[in-house]
């Protein structure tokens, strides 16, 4: 395999909403560049970039997958995204490591939820964007209105630089607007498109949205716009340069159509990357930091310079020393742990030794290789902005940087969302126990977006993920992949108790049994305090009724008892103490003694407190179309929750509603939003407050907790 360097390389991560024919398209562009003989399929799971067997089982990609192909002396490295709702924060991991964001949008539904949030990743990593009409062959394509509401979606500066030959059956190939070529092409899957004359029907049309193109292009630049005044046009060569530029400066996004079904347009789709999307060497230094410059030692000559915001910057250059980012892990039944990385600096070369400056540990390259899907293949070096892989690092995580031992750099890792929804998951026999821990973590290592965690709570462990189906993967994962077998269930919601009155208790604790008794006697008043008010103890006691030492082991006494609760056994919070009176005896007092009688007088107070249950309130954020948005708001009451407002998406047809929600009612809010909209909608939640369960609500738990306290007390018996 040829090395290129980085003025020949195009990193390009294709993005959009699910089932939009992401995958297909990669395989179309790798038949079409002669990288394999024929193309895989989605369905029958011989798809290059769909190999995980989660992927191919459930015909929806998963996570990030990277692929390449050479074309006309560069080579395009491709990473696959997620588009569902629920692993599209995958494709933001991906914006990292390319220079260019391919969109593909699909030829019927135009853009869709997850094409707005994928387009903001790339807004916010301040990539280039290059859209992509694909399924152009399918019964109802509609490219005019998927134009019409790309425009509507991200703005006039979306424009066409090839126009579609027929659309549907019909759909023969393509108009390149630049060069004022058609292509036409035969449904045989190879992709290579014959050069022909315009069509007449097509001409007029063609020739209009040329010069929109052209004029679009010109703007802003004085010596192209006068050049436009006094030609009417551009240059070939004038218009190329300045469109390459202004895709790279983010003031044109271009779009391409294409059908990655019957391979149509993917070859000059291939050229329009070649030709436009900017190379690594073009990009702008990548923020990073020095970690001798950090430290306050003089200069390390790591080439790490200011960015133009201030910050420290990487630009990706070969004559630099070496500095690698692992953006991607996966664990290989055969090969081990796999590492994804790109070269933003230097030239890695294989059995190279370098350090992991994150985990401070010494790693060789063994092996270094670049990534066909699944297959690696061996190359001898790897140059600055190239992607590549090495399997069996020891100490490596997703996120770490590796390089030269003298001059470290440190990439920032991209930040994931918090989860939003976790399920308490228990092993089911002995043996899966001992291989549960060993096979999460694997997992993990390969998915960023997992959480397991035990709840200090309620003692379960969780399994915490961006919703139900994302952990239901991770069971099928660990059954299949790891022969671990587990159940699912739902989390114990993390209540709490306090109190709404003002009461004042009693404690005293007396044993005599021959020799020294234990004695201990305090009055204590309890109050509440404000939501978040936490616990206050204070110490009133005037005159010596009980010794400063004993008063340590009253406030031990209430907090445990505090801690076990007294209506459902969750902790007590946001109530303030007060010790005031006692008694003690110069004999049989001590601290045991005051720790029980602090208990005993906690147990009195509450009585005639009003105690009672606080349970977590959750922010949520719905996103729905507009045709949903009433069922949704419909739904909410019943789960007692409370509607804050509702407001457009950027999203044409789209709708954001803001409520507050119990947790209890939003444990299996997924699978319920997901049938409400047919699979369109999706959510986001956060802990808010606590608030007062509802009485009859409150029965219930508390009638459940006395249940589940029998049950316990006779098994233990």
């Amino acid at each position: 395999m040829k090395t290129y360097l980085g003025n020949e390389i195009r990193n390009l991560a294709f993005v959009g909403h699910s089932h939009c024919g992401k995958t297909t398209l990669i395989e179309a562009l790798l038949a079409a560049a002669g990288t394999i003989p024929t193309m895989g399929s989605v369905e029958d799971g011989t798809a290059v970039t769909a190999y995980d067997e989660e992927e191919v089982a459930r015909r929806v990609t998963l996570a990030n997958a990277v692929a390449f192909c050479e074309w006309s002396g560069v080579k395009i490295n491709l990473i696959d995204t997620p588009g569902f709702n629920m692993f599209v924060p995958e494709a933001r991991a991906a914006m990292l490591p390319v220079e260019a964001v391919a969109v593909v949008v699909d030829a019927v539904e135009g853009p869709q939820p997850m094409t707005q949030r994928v387009w903001d990743y790339a807004e916010e990593f301040k990539l280039p964007r290059i859209l992509v009409v694909n399924g152009m062959d399918r019964e109802r394509a509609k490219p005019d209105a998927v134009m019409e509401s790309l425009r509507a979606s991200f703005g006039r500066t979306v424009t066409a630089v090839a126009l579609p030959i027929g659309a549907g059956a019909s759909f023969s190939g393509i108009v390149d607007l630049i060069a004022m070529q058609a292509y036409e092409y035969r449904r045989d899957s190879k992709g290579r498109g014959q050069s022909i004359a315009i069509p007449k029907d097509l001409l007029e049309q063609a020739q209009a949205a040329h010069e929109a193109l052209v004029e679009l292009v010109a703007e802003g630049k004085d010596e192209l716009l006068e050049e436009f005044f006094n030609a009417g046009t551009l240059s070939e060569e004038h218009l190329v340069t300045a469109l390459h530029e202004a895709i790279r400066e983010d003031r044109i996004f271009p779009v391409m159509f294409s059908s990655g079904l019957n391979n149509i347009g993917t070859d000059r789709l291939l050229e329009f990357f070649r030709v436009y999307a900017p190379a690594p060497v073009e990009r702008a230094p990548v923020p990073a930091t020095s970690l001798a410059a950090k430290s306050g030692k003089p200069g390390n000559g790591s080439g790490v310079a200011e960015t133009a915001s201030g910050k420290e910057g990487q630009p990706i250059v070969d004559n630099g020393p070496l500095s690698l980012f692992v953006f991607k892990t996966i664990s290989d039944p055969f090969a081990g742990q796999i590492s994804f990385f790109k070269v933003f600096s230097g030239c890695a070369h294989d059995n190279d030794s370098v350090f992991n400056y994150k985990q401070q540990a010494q790693e060789k390259l063994a092996h270094l290789a670049i990534m066909q899907g699944k297959k690696p293949v061996a190359v001898p070096e790897l140059h600055a902005g190239d992607l590549g892989a090495v399997a069996k690092l020891r100490s490596t995580h997703t996120g770490d940087t590796l390089g030269d031992s003298r001059h470290a750099i440190l990439y920032e890792q991209v930040q994931n969302p918090e989860p939003a929804i976790a399920f308490a998951i228990e092993p089911r026999t002995r043996a899966d126990e001992d291989k549960l821990a060993n096979a999460l973590h694997r997992i993990m290592e390969e998915d960023t977006l997992i959480r397991f965690f035990r709840d200090p709570q309620t003692n379960e462990f969780l399994i915490a993920g961006t919703g139900q189906q994302h952990i239901e993967v991770v069971v099928s994962k660990l059954r299949r992949r790891y022969h671990t077998e587990v159940t699912l269930k739902a989390p114990k919601v993390p209540y709490r108790e306090t109190i709404r009155a003002q009461a004042e208790g009693h404690g005293r604790h007396k044993k005599q049994s021959g020799g020294h008794g234990q004695f201990g006697d305090c009055k204590i008043r309890i109050e509440p305090l404000p939501r978040g008010g936490g616990f206050e103890f204070v110490n009133d006691i005037f005159g010596g009724a009980i010794p400063r030492n004993y008063v340590p082991a009253i406030e031990k006494g209430v907090r445990e008892a505090a801690d076990r609760g007294y209506l459902a056994g969750h902790p007590m919070v946001d109530f303030r103490v007060t010790v005031f009176d006692g008694s003690y005896h110069e004999v049989d007092s001590n601290e045991m003694s005051f720790r029980i009688a602090g208990r005993l007088a906690f147990r009195d107070c509450m009585e005639r407190a009003r105690p009672a249950l606080l349970e977590p309130v959750m922010r949520v954020s719905i996103h729905t179309p507009d045709s949903f948005a009433g069922t949704v708001m419909g739904d909410l009451p019943g789960r007692h929750g409370r509607v804050l407002g509702m407001e457009p998406s950027s999203v044409p047809g789209q709708t954001i509603i803001q409520a507050e929600v119990p947790m209890a009612d939003m444990l299996t809010y997924g699978a319920d939003l997901t049938a409400m909209t047919q699979g369109q909608g999706s959510f986001h939640m956060e802990m808010d407050h606590y608030d007062f369960v509802l009485p009859q609500t409150q029965e219930k738990i508390i009638a459940a907790a006395k249940t589940n306290q029998s049950t316990t007390v006779e098994e233990e018996g």
